[in-house]
């Protein structure tokens, strides 16, 4: 039963939070760290995006997957040729397997640089983990990856 609320809870919050193909930009990409998986991010208005990832859970050994809306302020760098926005945010984290599903709430913070042309990306964030299901804990998760715009 707490396997089927978590994935309900995860729909829900990931639904909520996919923007309308008018809105944003999409990229997809790997990402390696905790998780080590695929890397998702819908660019929205006004610096806003929603960055997502699905993996696996080296640490925990399990299948990792998060949410997480976040905020940027851009830093530009004609030196560079680019742009680093620093990103604040908040989401949702889901962890299952082995009956040892845990529901969380995140907080990633991170940097990615963006390529001129716009359609390649870097990052690296890190992200305080509250657990809420099926108790109270503290966790961290982060990494670093790269992603292709479409």
């Amino acid at each position: 039963m707490r396997v089927l609320c978590a994935m309900i809870l995860a729909t829900v919050i990931l639904a909520a939070l996919v923007p309308s193909p008018a809105q944003a930009r999409f990229g997809l990409g790997l990402m390696v760290g905790e998780p080590t998986g695929f890397s998702f991010k819908w660019w929205q208005d006004g610096g806003t995006a929603v960055n997502a990832a699905t993996g696996w859970s080296l640490g925990d050994g399990h299948f990792y997957a998060h949410g997480d809306y976040v905020w940027h302020r851009v830093i530009q760098d004609e030196k560079l040729g680019g742009s680093a926005p620093v990103y604040y945010g908040i989401g949702a984290r889901l962890l299952l397997g082995d009956g040892k599903d845990k529901v969380g709430v995140r907080i990633p913070l991170g940097v990615n640089y963006t390529f001129e042309d716009g359609r390649f990306d870097v990052f690296v964030e890190i992200a305080p983990i509250f657990n809420v299901i099926p108790e109270t804990s503290f966790g961290l998760s982060g990494g670093l990856g790269a992603r292709f715009f479409f």
